[in-house]
């Protein structure tokens, strides 16, 4: 009877929709987003590609850069995961974050496949997506 209860659930599982959680990509993203609200930067910088570590070279500049430039990341409200595409080397991943304040704002992660997982290789700002795009 266990064994067919399990096998029920892990069939249901499955039928379930892709989450975040099941994105390598997005889950990355997550998790630097959960560091940022412990304000565990030292966690935060290690889902930074080596580019960007060597770039900062430690998480105090880091944490200097996240607070001043992107304090919207620091503190998210809300985050939905918008398009997500392949060029070349990396893959790019389109983010609504709204901010505490009700602000909506548009990133672009780069993110990079490395020895240790996908890291994040840069972050940018974009425009707001037209409607129905």
């Amino acid at each position: 009877m266990r064994a067919a209860f399990f096998s029920l659930v892990l069939f249901l599982s499955c039928l379930g929709p892709v989450s975040a959680q099941d994105d390598p990509v997005t889950s990355v993203i997550d998790q630097q987003l959960g560091a940022f609200l412990e304000d565990d930067f030292a966690t935060a910088f290690t889902f930074a590609s080596p580019m960007i570590r060597e770039m900062f070279g430690n998480e105090e500049r880091f944490e200097a850069m996240v607070r001043n430039g992107y304090p919207m990341v620091h503190r998210p409200g809300r985050v939905t995961y918008l398009e997500q595409r392949a060029e070349d080397d990396a893959t790019f991943q389109d983010v609504e974050i709204i901010d505490r304040d009700g602000r909506a704002h548009y990133l672009e992660y780069e993110m990079v496949e490395t020895p240790y997982g996908w890291q994040i290789n840069g972050v940018r700002f974009i425009p707001q997506p037209s409607a129905g795009a």
